[in-house]
């Protein structure tokens, strides 16, 4: 009684799928079917086998109820691993031109030495008056690298050494409480902390008030 059930349930359940997924069903059924029957004992896959798996994963929504001979995890590696070597292959460096011969990068880099004004337009030009065959840019690229310069102090160590010249200037306004505005100018010295000239002004009147420190 009950396989008459299990069939009849399979029979409505191959009678809802669609066409394509009947098809791809049938496809990786034979291809198990293929295998096995090439195989003597141990089933042994092919690249393309792991690549015909590697589709119907990705086409297919219920690939793993048909999958018999490996595991679904080990589909899942396989799409990783090829995904991984197909980049790799990409990203591989591809063969250009042939590098430039050392007597030559050596010849550049002894006329550069000698000729210190010389950049690569010039030394380009003497190469050519000799035969040698180079483009400016690869000249460039061989003439020795300048001295690197010891890096500039730094903004701490600027304020440090200088801190007794430093002065602070501020310009600033102020509310009387006659609605007047006085327009001010402070200067500030750092070592020591002093004021060194202060000045006030009213721009309606005609002279200016001010006061220095010294």
């Amino acid at each position: 009684m009950l396989e008459l059930v299990f069939s009849l349930l399979a029979t409505l359940r191959a009678a809802l799928r669609s066409r394509r997924g009947l098809v791809l069903e049938n496809l990786a059924l034979r291809h198990q079917l293929g295998v096995l029957a090439r195989s003597a004992s141990r089933p042994r896959l092919q690249p393309s086998d792991c690549l015909l798996w590697i589709v119907l994963r990705r086409l297919w929504a219920e690939w793993r109820q048909a999958l018999v001979l490996v595991r679904p995890e080990t589909v899942v590696r396989w799409h990783r691993e090829g995904f991984r070597r197909f980049w790799r292959r990409r990203s591989a460096r591809r063969p250009g031109r042939p590098g430039l011969d050392l007597a030559i990068r050596a010849l550049i880099r002894r006329i550069a030495t000698a000729n210190p004004l010389w950049g690569a337009p010039r030394i380009h030009g003497e190469l050519l008056k000799l035969g040698i065959t180079v483009s400016e840019r690869t000249v460039s690229r061989c003439l020795p690298k300048p001295p690197r310069r010891p890096p500039s102090q730094t903004w701490r160590a600027f304020l440090a050494n200088h801190f007794g010249e430093l002065v602070s200037i501020d310009f600033f306004t102020v509310p009387t409480a006659r609605y007047q505005v006085l327009f001010c100018f402070l200067v500030l010295a750092h070592d020591p902390r002093r004021v060194i000239h202060f000045n006030v002004t009213d721009l309606s009147l005609p002279k200016t008030r001010s006061l220095s420190l010294s």
